[in-house]
């Protein structure tokens, strides 16, 4: 098992190289650039040459990738421009994070909640209604995009029928403590309900707008994978040597038909950070994906470096624990 996650780690930290020298490229070769993103209007010929020598941008593009990464190594990826003007780009991610994972970690019990139980109740029930109707919504699901579903949500719950807040992670002017950066968390640790439930209001909607696609995703995983399983060799011996119906679904048909779903849920981890941006958009909701559409926008490139590696970062680290638990679940995997 250990050569197992030294291998998993040796091939993570591949990818985190490659991608970095992926994104120091890109930023790079964008229009502009950040001389002129920093300077903006004020740009002239001498003070672009100033700021270039001293950023060391006058420098090869292979040296100046080398010292990108020794201030990488270090924690600094340079100062914000437009997100948080003055304020150090790491501080401005880990600043945002909790937020980011406030709002996934709810997207994806949702998706896992419903989709699981859901994919396998239809494979039980193959060509009835309930699971004609289940495929039917995971389909809207998947072909409806994230940003639409936001605004329908947000025009009907919020603005029409006004049983949820419109935007936010919590009402202005609420006095709540701050401890972890996770709003719900921190109520629940200071014990002040209010402001916990004040901050589930507001998670509510971008959250159920941000699991439509990874609900849909792994409800139809988990509808074939116990489809395939069912029709196994060993789940009918099982049958036939009349054991329990409890006992065939979690020892024979649960736990064979998970490895594909373990792995799918791992990289649906990747897919929330995507939706994160537009969502969080829709809702004004100050995370992790909001600050990486300004940055965007604004040509903030430090904060663009260190928002695009940690998300890598994270997603890679995500799916080492998923290898790890696929192994688990499944011993040959580990020999592989």
């Amino acid at each position: 098992m250990l050569r197992f996650v030294v291998r998993r780690l040796l091939q993570m930290c591949m990818v985190v190289v490659v991608l970095s020298m992926l994104v120091f490229v890109w930023l790079r070769s964008l229009p502009g650039g950040p001389v002129s993103a920093i300077l903006g209007e004020r740009q002239t010929p001498q003070r672009r040459a100033a700021l270039e020598a001293a950023l060391g941008l006058d420098q090869p593009l292979p040296v100046q990738y080398l010292k990108f990464m020794e201030r990488a190594i270090q924690g600094n990826f340079g100062v914000s421009t437009k997100v948080l003007p003055g304020e150090d780009a790491l501080d401005v991610f880990l600043s945002r994070l909790p937020a980011t994972i406030e709002l996934s970690l709810l997207a994806l019990f949702l998706a896992i909640t419903l989709g699981i139980p859901l994919g396998y109740l239809a494979a039980r029930r193959q060509g009835s209604v309930t699971d004609t109707t289940a495929v039917i919504f995971s389909l809207v699901g998947v072909a409806v995009p994230v940003f639409f579903t936001a605004f329908l949500l947000k025009y009907f719950f919020a603005v029409e029928w006004n049983l949820l807040p419109v935007s936010g992670r919590q009402t202005t002017g609420l006095d709540a403590t701050r401890v972890t950066g996770m709003f719900v968390l921190d109520g629940v640790l200071t014990r002040e309900w209010d402001a916990a439930w004040d901050a589930v209001k507001h998670l509510i909607l971008p959250a159920v707008a941000l699991a439509t696609i990874p609900f849909a995703v792994i409800f139809r995983i988990t509808r074939a994978s116990v489809l395939d399983v069912l029709d196994e060799d060993y789940v009918r011996t099982a049958e036939a040597k009349g054991l329990t119906a409890q006992v065939i679904r979690g020892r024979h048909v649960l736990r064979n038909a998970m490895l594909p779903v373990v792995t799918t849920v791992g990289l649906q981890v990747g897919g929330l950070l995507a939706g994160a941006v537009l969502t969080e958009t829709v809702f004004s909701y100050r995370g992790v994906g909001d600050a990486l559409a300004t940055a965007f926008r604004e040509k903030d490139y430090p904060v663009l470096q260190v928002l695009i590696l940690a998300a890598a970062v994270i997603y890679v680290l995500v799916n080492l624990l998923v290898d790890i638990a696929y192994a688990v679940i499944d011993p040959r995997i580990r020999t592989r």
